[in-house]
């Protein structure tokens, strides 16, 4: 998934350049303090999970997990993937700093649209298991449709790699869809909030996903719980 430097014609790098340096700093716009940690959980994440690669063919595949980000961090996945990638650029070699742009544009816009579509089924737990694996198998498929137009669009000689990029990401679709949607289960019985990115960290999420179950702020007739936790003694 990582497109090397040298290959790529200019108006593509320069277009992938200009989508990327926009969702970075939308994202780091956007993202709130206590969400922070989360964007660099996921970072390290597909940093580390993208750097296992799985000979097929003449080339090889690797994990992404760029749904996952999607779901969890909304636009905060631009500069999380960002970071991913610069890193494995300057310390593995792999991609390129010139062909950065491009390759975050790849990874990020597809978790960010498919993240943005899912969202009502995302937070709703009956839907869980599959939202997620939706999420995770389209966004890594949108990203290898960006990446064969991208080496389409640089020319005739990458007609062929381009459509083979398409080919072998398929059974990358279905594991990743897998991941994503046992993740997604599991933090909608954990920590329902994480999984709507517009709201979480603001105190709102957690709350109305739970007043449906007689567990959230009306469960005790309104009057909410004492500011010491129920604590102090009676008098």
């Amino acid at each position: 998934m990582h497109l090397p430097e040298g290959i790529l014609s200019a108006p593509v790098l320069i277009g992938g350049a200009a989508a990327a340096g926009g969702g970075v700093l939308w994202g780091l716009r956007t993202v709130r303090d206590d969400r922070v940690p989360v964007v660099a959980l996921l970072a390290a994440t597909f940093f580390v999970a993208s750097l296992i690669h799985v000979p097929v063919g003449v080339g090889s595949v690797h994990l992404i997990l760029n749904g996952l980000a999607g779901v969890l961090l909304g636009w905060g996945v631009f500069p999380a993937l960002a970071v991913g990638l610069l890193l494995q650029a300057v310390l593995f070699g792999h991609g390129g700093l010139t062909v950065l742009g491009v390759n975050t544009a790849v990874m990020a816009l597809p978790a960010l649209a498919v993240a943005s579509l899912l969202r009502p089924l995302l937070i709703r737990r009956r839907w869980g298991f599959a939202a997620g694996f939706l999420a995770g198998a389209l966004a890594a498929g949108g990203s290898a449709c960006l990446m064969a137009a991208a080496l389409a669009l640089s020319g005739r000689t990458w007609l062929a790699p381009a459509a083979a990029a398409l080919i072998v990401h398929l059974p990358i679709m279905a594991v990743e869809g897998v991941i994503t949607g046992t993740v997604v289960a599991f933090l909608q019985k954990v920590r329902p909030e994480m999984l709507d990115w517009r709201t979480a960290g603001a105190g709102g999420g957690f709350e109305v996903m739970h007043e449906n179950d007689g567990q959230g702020p009306a469960a005790d007739g309104g009057r909410g719980a004492p500011a010491d936790g129920g604590l102090r003694g009676r008098p």
